[in-house]
């Protein structure tokens, strides 16, 4: 069995976006009803030097939707540092999943050998576009998700290990 582009980097989006999005809604619902300030928890950190909730999920959205746009412009730049607010990011989420959903088997399996590049700023690093989805923006995605993940947890949002997970595929 031969593993594809789209099956270490789409399949992986969906996964996880599909968690996130559902993690998102369980969090919304506990600060709701514990008269948990919303703006408050997109502003949180879990230490002062890390950049907060809002902005890890926004870099969930960039580092999976947005790797492939960037595969296929053939640069990739960090993400945005919008102000956005909780529904706004549940938002952002749902429209990376939608636009996964534009993304063929083939389109994306296509991509291999592609030529590309991150650049921050002045300075640049030349990729192939499957070292920088497997090695770049993937870890990346874990990252940000788990890292939203946390912060929900530690406003007291009663998720466990399955809620990370998703809907995992199992073969049968």
């Amino acid at each position: 069995m031969s593993i594809s582009l789209y099956d270490i980097s789409v399949i992986n989006f969906q996964q996880i976006l599909g968690a996130v999005s559902g993690y998102l809604s369980k969090g919304r619902e506990h600060c709701e009803e514990n008269d948990i300030d919303l703006d408050g928890v997109v502003k949180t950190r879990l230490y002062p030097d890390m950049l907060p909730f809002g902005f890890q999920l926004i870099s969930v959205a960039h580092h999976s939707l947005g790797a492939l746009q960037g595969v296929e412009a053939g640069v990739f730049m960090p993400p945005p540092r919008l102000k956005l607010d909780y529904g706004e990011l549940q938002n952002r989420v749902l429209e990376a999943q939608a636009g996964l959903k534009q993304y063929s088997r083939e389109s994306v399996n296509s991509l291999m050998g592609k030529d590309m590049e991150f650049r921050r700023g002045e300075s640049s690093v030349p990729f192939k576009a499957e070292d920088f989805l497997m090695s770049f923006s993937l870890p990346n995605f874990y990252f940000h998700a788990t890292t939203a993940y946390d912060i929900l947890r530690m406003k007291g949002v009663p998720l466990g290990k399955m809620d990370f997970l998703g809907q995992l595929r199992i073969n049968k």
